[in-house]
């Protein structure tokens, strides 16, 4: 049994990592703000011994004795991110200062929750992790592109000055129960818009590509990447490789959800990346890890949790 702290844990991907470690037998720290957190996410884990809810930001100092740390604070979607930009960077590189300075004193492992955005709007596809990316470090996604990617050289640079113990995960598309209803992904606006009949938005042509990654199988490829004893850090990319166009994940959208949804196309949104699918060879060396849910199982099983929560 170890004693866990997860920032973000009452997030989305927290959420389901809270209850995968708790169903583990550890210890759970679940750290969040409640910015795109929400306690629904976690209320049914509220009355177990081993699970403790904090109320906390982690641009502000927070002190515990704990084993692992797993650094998923941040608002992920375009629509939150730039709700307030200045906060999401604050988040990014002022809340990971604290978490490594947690990790060195405690002598924790640290995860960091990165992103396959650090690769911006890629030249090279699919994309490996030797890739620096090409990032605008001036445009409206730049708070949170360059504040994960500030936060991996943070990392790095406590790794070798201060042999903090740590890991890198470059996460991509992940999608499942307990998404927010109003985040802008594409995932949870087209099941939305299709189980309400309304039009599906697509913007540009449809034409860029997204690779798209089950809740559970990424929560199991962190656990590995968390426990790996062969001193490997990363980054890895955690993604499922399955890659769709935009459109055509649409109209899988419409049929799965028997929808009377039509089509419309709008303008796309400005450094929108145009191809995204991870080469994920690194994941399958080293951690023997593979997504196992399809696409069309992992959207059945999301489509049930909005039914439930529109209705």
């Amino acid at each position: 049994m170890k004693r866990i702290l997860i920032t973000g844990g009452a997030g989305f991907i927290g959420s389901h990592l809270s209850e995968r470690l708790l169903n583990d037998g550890n210890d759970v720290i679940c750290l969040d703000n409640f910015f795109t957190g929400s306690k629904n996410n976690i209320r049914h884990l509220i009355g177990n011994n081993r699970f403790e809810l904090v109320r906390h930001d982690i641009i502000l100092e927070y002190l515990a004795e704990v084993d692992q740390i797993y650094n998923l604070a941040c608002p992920a979607s375009p629509i939150h991110y730039q709700y307030n930009p200045i906060k999401t960077m604050k988040t990014s590189v002022m809340g990971i200062i604290n978490m490594l300075g947690l990790a060195k004193r405690c002598k924790a492992r640290i995860l960091q929750a990165s992103t396959s955005e650090v690769y911006g709007d890629p030249h090279i596809h699919p994309q490996v992790e030797s890739y620096w990316g090409n990032v605008n470090p001036i445009g409206i996604r730049s708070c949170y592109d360059e504040g994960k990617r500030a936060a991996e050289t943070l990392m790095m640079d406590y790794h070798r000055q201060n042999n903090v113990d740590i890991r890198i995960a470059r996460i991509f598309n992940t999608y499942g129960p307990r998404m927010a209803i109003n985040d802008g992904r594409v995932v949870s606006n087209f099941i939305i818009q299709a189980l309400k009949n309304e039009p599906i938005t697509v913007y540009g042509e449809g034409s860029q590509t997204r690779a798209f990654c089950y809740v559970s199988d990424l929560v199991e490829a962190l656990i590995r990447f968390m426990n790996n004893e062969e001193n490997f850090i990363g980054p890895v990319n955690l993604g499922n490789p399955h890659e769709f166009t935009i459109l055509e994940f649409a109209k899988l959208i419409i049929k799965l959800t028997n929808s009377n949804s039509e089509i419309i196309f709008k303008e796309l949104p400005k450094d929108d990346p145009i191809q995204r699918e991870p080469d994920i060879s690194l994941a399958k060396e080293k951690l023997n890890w593979t997504p196992s849910i399809s696409v069309e199982e992992g959207l059945m099983k999301t489509i049930e949790y909005f039914e439930k929560v529109l209705n």
